[in-house]
């Protein structure tokens, strides 16, 4: 949000010096156009009708013909100085008396005005000679073709204030500058909420990334450590024992037919429960055998361990989807390891049905149970098989529960939803 606001405050300087720049530009532009304007009518509408070609002789009542309209009705506002020449570069009349009769050698611009008969704008070089009477500030000067009242060409001079020309650009930015930068806080004060529900959001998803690895994580570690237990107390056990037999069946000169066999069936045994524990690392493909199948599979093994198994799947016409027949698989898998491995049960059922907001699973057994705290100090001590699967479950708004007292047996429960694509 820091960020956000910081840009917000960056793009804000940035249009407004933009739109300061541009109003000024464009204000500067336009009273350039008024200036040019003001020159013509004062050329053409004013100093040209009593403009005699005797003004060239420097004929005094020509001359103070031009400077009486000159002076009523042109100097005024910006425009501060005025000067006719003709087209051999003489000043032939200025309202500074000092300048009429001098001679220069007219410029690129002036000289252009004369063969083209268009108007020129510029800023006024104050260094140079015919300027030498101005007082200093920053001038803005405009050539316009003129005549004569006989028809001799002639090029009038206007000077103007610069100063006046900005004053436009400084009132149009004034006039803009409360709209735009108005209408750019207005935009940052009604973005902000957006952007601070966004960050929520995108802050709430990371949340959930990492629970979501979190329990990844601890998933993988118990998974991990139910193999390593099952591995040592299982197989690898039976193989030790199996092992001492044979190398005491080794010492002996005739090997009796019955331990030979029970060898034999150690071995077959042990070869057995690595396959289960095959299956139990890679679960079937549920999308091909189906979840009763795979469910099947995983309770086969229990009436060998003396726990009579009971399984009931209705899913109705609703086909789930492999990542919610892939959880539901995984419930029921790390339910059964518990029941195998702490309950002492005789007797596990197992329902799975099509509940109103998803999969409910059910696994009830008939072992010995356990209170809170010992469901709290096995989970500190790294039994968190079923802890982790609830809470990845909770997460993707499923439901999770354990149900048990001692000496009562086992319930738990989850609903798994139709959409767990999270957890997959």
């Amino acid at each position: 949000m820091f960020r956000f606001a910081l840009m917000g405050f960056v793009a804000l300087i940035i249009v407004s010096l933009a739109t300061a720049w541009v109003s000024r530009r464009v204000g500067t532009d336009q009273a350039i156009d008024d200036a040019e304007r003001v020159a013509w009518i004062s050329a053409q509408g004013i100093v040209a009708p009593a403009l005699a070609d005797a003004v060239m002789d420097l004929d005094a009542d020509a001359l103070d013909a031009v400077d009486d309209a000159v002076r009523e009705y042109v100097l005024r506002g910006s425009l501060v100085r005025v000067k006719v020449w003709d087209a051999e570069g003489t000043i032939v009349y200025s309202d500074e008396p000092r300048l009429i009769g001098e001679k220069f050698e007219l410029s690129e611009d002036k000289q252009a005005v004369f063969d083209t008969g268009d108007s020129h704008a510029e800023i006024s070089n104050l260094d140079n000679v015919e300027n030498r009477f101005e007082s200093g500030a920053k001038l803005l000067e405009i050539y316009q073709p003129i005549a004569t009242v006989e028809g001799t060409p002639m090029l009038f001079e206007s000077y103007f204030l610069y100063s006046g020309v900005t004053d436009v650009g400084r009132r149009l930015w004034g006039q803009f500058a409360p709209i735009a930068i108005g209408a750019l806080i207005a935009l940052q004060l009604v973005q902000f909420p957006f952007a601070w529900r966004m960050a929520r959001q995108l802050r709430a998803g990371q949340v959930e990334r990492e629970l979501l690895l979190q329990h990844a994580i601890d998933a993988s570690d118990a998974e991990r450590r139910r193999i390593a237990s099952d591995l040592h107390d299982g197989v690898v056990q039976d193989l030790t024992g199996v092992s001492l037999g044979l190398a005491a069946l080794g010492r002996q000169e005739k090997i009796d037919p019955a331990e030979a066999s029970a060898a034999s069936a150690s071995i077959r045994t042990s070869v057995k429960s690595l396959r289960s524990l095959l299956v139990e690392i890679y679960p079937p493909n549920l999308s091909e055998e189906g979840l009763e199948s795979a469910v099947g599979d995983l309770l086969s093994g229990l009436p060998a361990r003396g726990i009579a198994t009971e399984l009931a799947i209705d899913l109705g016409d609703r086909s789930p989807s492999d990542e919610t027949a892939g959880i539901v698989y995984r419930m029921v898998q790390e339910a059964v390891r518990n029941v195998v491995a702490h309950s002492a049960a005789t007797a596990v059922r197992i329902d799975v049905s099509v509940g109103e907001k998803g999969i409910d699973v059910v696994v009830d057994d008939n072992g010995q149970g356990f209170d809170a705290d010992h469901a709290v100090q096995k989970s500190r001590d790294g039994h968190v098989g079923l802890r982790a699967l609830g809470g990845l479950l909770a997460d993707a708004g499923g439901k999770f529960e354990v149900l048990s007292s001692p000496a009562t047996g086992t319930r738990v429960t989850a609903t798994v939803p139709f959409e767990v694509g999270v957890l997959s």
